[in-house]
């Protein structure tokens, strides 16, 4: 039961910083125009923020952001597993490459996630550039979120 009440107030807590983290994706959008998508999440698949293109979010992730920040959390699991067991230390980014684009995943501090989705012709380089820029922003503001005091 406190676990519950817990989470419950951290998911508060987080959500407080979601117009800032939205913010922040509209311009990294904007300097990487061959993006067609972003999303903030906890590292737990709750969505804190998402900018997408077309006329409908799912229509732009191929799923609604929801399964997205779900299927984040999960990669994110796998990933952690696979850095520990092979002395790489901590997770910082996840980058795969599919037929009509990639999918990329950073670090964004130690309570949320950056998903990206991207065009097959983006620079890769500029995109890791940029999205590592912004997840530490991210990172930067959800942490910050999360250690004032919920009555503050």
């Amino acid at each position: 039961m406190r676990r519950a009440l817990r989470l419950r107030s951290e998911r508060r807590q987080l959500m407080t910083a979601e117009a800032e983290v939205l913010g922040e994706l509209r311009r990294l959008r904007a300097r990487l125009p061959q993006l067609t998508g972003a999303l903030a999440a906890s590292t737990d698949g709750l969505v804190l923020a998402e900018e997408l293109s077309g006329a409908g979010s799912a229509g732009a992730l191929g799923a609604e952001p929801e399964g997205v920040a779900a299927l984040t959390a999960a990669a994110l699991g796998v990933s952690l597993r696979l850095t520990d067991s092979t002395g790489q230390g901590g997770f910082r980014e996840l980058l795969i490459r599919g037929e009509r684009g990639y999918v990329a995943t950073y670090a964004a501090g130690g309570s949320a996630v950056l998903t990206v989705l991207a065009e097959p012709r983006i620079n890769v380089g500029r995109l890791h550039l940029e999205a590592r820029r912004s997840g530490a922003r991210i990172g930067a503001l959800v942490d910050s979120a999360l250690e004032r005091p919920e009555n503050a």
